[in-house]
């Protein structure tokens, strides 16, 4: 199994959390599950076998007591939600509806992933911090407020970390994806429509499922990835071009 002997911490249990720990599980790692609210990690911890924490991931304090209290970290992935505004243009939407996703993306992600980095680096080094989203092209004819741009703003925090971290062996990845097929809910409105334009983008006619997300994060995480740091891993189907 690609990590054994793993400890690997989750922040958050949407379907992309979930897919991701699942994989995680498999392949024989350790997995902390983190989020505000307990009740919705408990299924899924006693499905694959986690602890659980409530971690409020904005929190410095939380944050840093719930890293502290763990034998180790190997693995860090934060998925928590961006509580982003969608579908009102710039010049319509108030400051605080932008800045809402750029602020808690970037402190989330920076308090997540420093905070593995010092478990880490007192742990003897090693280990990955995954991060999700990317850079990407404005989508034409739909208004996403500051979520792109708060995505970009985690690359940068991204790239700054892998400069900093390599000299002790901590990696720094993110997963692109172009969107993932089945985390859209069937009840979504507009879902067939949706589905339809994603796979249309993408270049084998065949969008990321929730499973291609777990199979790559889990290569990712491993040792056999060891040498992949500073670096986007594409899974978009040709929907995204490097």
């Amino acid at each position: 199994m690609l990590l054994n002997d793993k400890h690997a911490v989750i922040y958050g249990a949407g379907d992309i959390g979930s897919a991701v720990a699942r994989a995680f599980a498999r392949e024989g790692a350790t997995v902390h599950l983190a989020g505000r609210n307990l009740a919705t990690l408990q299924p899924l911890a006693e499905e694959i076998g986690a602890s659980t924490a409530e971690v409020d991931v904005t929190d410095p304090e939380a944050v840093a007591r719930f890293t502290e209290g763990l034998e180790r970290i190997d693995i860090s992935f934060n998925l928590v939600g961006a509580d982003d505004v969608q579908g009102t243009p710039l010049v319509d939407m108030r400051v605080d509806d932008f800045m809402q996703p750029i602020i808690k993306l970037a402190r989330s992600q920076f308090l997540t992933a420093t905070a593995a980095a010092r478990s880490t680096i007192a742990h003897g080094g090693g280990g990955v911090i995954l991060f999700f989203g990317g850079s990407g092209d404005p989508l034409r004819d739909y208004s996403i407020g500051g979520f792109q741009i708060a995505l970009e703003a985690v690359e940068g925090l991204r790239k700054q970390l892998a400069s900093e971290l390599g000299k002790h062996g901590i990696r720094t990845v993110t997963i692109r994806t172009g969107g993932i097929i089945d985390s859209i809910p069937e009840d979504f409105e507009g879902r067939d429509e949706i589905v339809q334009g994603l796979e249309a983008m993408t270049l084998t006619g065949r969008g990321a499922r929730l499973e291609d997300l777990g199979h790559v994060a889990a290569f990712v995480a491993s040792d056999k990835a060891r040498t992949m740091t500073a670096a986007t891993v594409n899974i978009s189907s040709g929907a995204l071009i490097d």
